[in-house]
């Protein structure tokens, strides 16, 4: 079966308003669903879409649409993602096109009309993707022994009396940005059930950057900060700070990166060669490999396990799946 390509208007034309719209324009079935759009079940609770129970509605195109998270050069990437796309061909035996989105909105109701079989959703969008668009995430690139993602450091200077979060109480704390996820968003969601709240418990400072925030520690500017991982560890590569000068008191489980999903009602031998291609490609010497420094392998994960720290940052800060806060 043969899937129309982009026949009626271009992905970057949908909206919230489209996709809302479409969304109830469907008859509801009765089955659990969790948080996902009416238009979809999860019997099984693995908190993504069942595949269609009816053989007749599961998908199988001649051409795959793949499409990475929306970037500001799309043809740079087309070019980067070639020697993915030409190996995704030779596994799968079908066309391959890569079409550049331009918005997370557009690309998460493309994978919900059916326009729309392959993508990468970065990492806040992808529950959006899972819940109104019925995306399954599978992968995301990571390293040789399984490691991806970055976490939240929370360090204070090696003298200081601050040895867990509670100790946090009446001091002060340098916060990144309010828009930053491992500087601001993340310790605001998970710090309060390690006794610590934000803002209330310790006085908040925003720093301007991981960098800054680390230095101030480093310095004694500040009591503590929370940082991102990756950022800290280049900061030491580069011998920026001593990492004997400070001390690690929390860490949070890994964030995930992009994630790689193919549409819930992709037929299963279709499924079963999309894996097969991801999980064999190899990074070694190709673009994709040096743009994504560090990143060996495709891995496999779940959205229920791996996503479940994101999920808690996004309810703490009052983030729901739905078209309009997509948009937003």
């Amino acid at each position: 079966m043969t899937t129309p390509l982009f026949r009626k208007r271009p992905l970057a034309m949908f909206t919230a308003i489209s996709l809302f719209a479409l969304l109830s324009t469907h008859a509801y079935a009765e089955c659990e669903r969790g948080d996902l759009a009416d238009i979809y079940c999860d019997e099984d609770g693995n908190m993504v879409a069942d595949r269609p129970s009816n053989e007749s509605e599961w998908a199988n195109p001649d051409t795959l649409i793949f499409a990475y998270t929306p970037v500001e050069d799309p043809a740079i990437y087309s070019d980067i993602w070639q020697p993915f796309i030409d190996h995704l061909e030779d596994v799968t035996e079908r066309d391959v096109r890569f079409f550049a989105v331009q918005s997370n909105a557009a690309q998460v109701e493309a994978m919900r009309s059916g326009r729309l079989h392959i993508a990468g959703f970065s990492t806040g969008p992808t529950p959006f993707a899972v819940n109104l668009a019925g995306a399954v995430p599978f992968a995301l690139m990571g390293s040789d022994d399984g490691r991806f993602g970055y976490t939240l450091q929370l360090f204070t200077h090696v003298d200081s009396d601050i040895h867990e979060v509670e100790d946090l109480k009446g001091k002060r704390v340098a916060h990144t940005s309010p828009t930053s996820n491992s500087g601001n968003q993340a310790p605001r969601a998970l710090l309060p059930e390690l006794g610590a709240t934000p803002g209330e418990d310790y006085e908040v400072i925003y720093s301007g950057s991981h960098d800054q925030s680390m230095l101030g520690v480093v310095a004694q500017d500040y009591d503590a900060a929370p940082v991102a991982s990756e950022v800290v560890e280049r900061m030491a590569a580069r011998g920026l700070y001593d990492e004997d000068d400070v001390r690690l008191i929390y860490e949070s489980d890994s964030f995930p990166t992009t994630s790689y999903n193919y549409a819930h009602d992709l037929h299963p031998d279709l499924v079963d060669k999309i894996e097969e291609a991801f999980f064999s490609f190899d990074f070694t010497g190709t673009e994709l490999g040096e743009e994504f420094e560090g990143v060996e392998k495709f891995i496999p994960i779940n959205y229920k396990d791996n996503w479940k720290v994101i999920r808690q940052i996004q309810a703490a800060n009052g983030v729901s799946y739905t078209p309009e806060n997509l948009e937003e």
